[in-house]
C-alpha cells in the first residue's frame, strides 16, 4: 500500500477543520403538538418567560424565570422560551442559543396560552405514569435548575447537620 504524504496532510487538515467547526445551539419555533412530543421524552431544565412585565404580572407562569438582559443560566437540558409573540420568542431564543452552543432552545409558538396547554398535557401524562411507579426511594429534580446564583436549598447527608453557606 503506497500512501502519499500529500494525502495524509489533506486528511489531517480535513479532520482538524471538521473538529474545529463551531457547535451551534438548535433553535426552533415549536407548536403545542411538537412541544408535547419532545418534552415527554426530555423535560426542559428551565422555562424562560420573555413576555412583557405587564403580561407577567397579569398572568404569571408557574416556575418560569423572568427574562432580563444579561440573564445568566447554565442549561442542563433544553430551554423553553415563552414570549408575547412568536417573533420575540425567536429573538430571545436566538440570544440564548448564541450563549449556549449545543443546547436545544424551544421558542413556544402561540405564547403563554400555548405553553399552558402543553403544561396541562404533560401533567396528565406524568400523573398517569405516577400510579405505576415502583415503591422505594425516589428523587425529583426541581424545575429551573439552570439559573445561576444563590441556591434555594442545600442538601446535607448527615442528619441534624447544618449546611455551610
Amino acid at each position: 500500500m503506497n500512501i502519499k504524504p500529500d494525502n495524509i496532510l489533506m486528511a489531517v487538515m480535513l479532520a482538524a477543520a471538521t473538529c474545529a467547526a463551531p457547535v451551534h445551539a438548535e433553535l426552533a419555533l415549536r407548536d403545542t403538538v411538537e412541544l408535547n412530543q419532545l418534552l415527554k421524552k426530555e423535560p426542559p431544565c428551565c422555562v424562560i418567560d420573555a413576555r412583557s412585565v405587564a403580561s407577567q404580572r397579569q398572568h404569571p407562569l408557574a416556575e418560569a424565570l423572568s427574562y432580563h438582559t444579561g440573564m445568566t443560566i447554565i442549561p442542563t437540558a433544553s430551554v423553553v422560551v415563552v414570549a408575547d409573540d412568536d417573533k420575540n420568542a425567536l429573538r430571545i431564543g436566538a440570544i440564548l442559543a448564541k450563549q449556549h452552543p449545543g443546547k436545544m432552545i424551544h421558542a413556544v409558538k402561540g405564547g403563554a396560552v400555548a405553553w399552558e396547554i402543553v403544561l396541562r398535557s404533560l401533567e396528565k401524562v406524568s400523573s398517569s405514569k405516577a400510579s405505576g411507579t415502583a415503591a422505594g426511594i425516589s428523587f425529583v429534580i426541581p424545575h429551573n435548575t439552570c439559573e445561576t446564583g444563590t441556591p434555594l436549598q442545600v442538601l446535607s447527608s448527615k442528619p441534624g447537620s447544618q449546611p455551610k453557606p
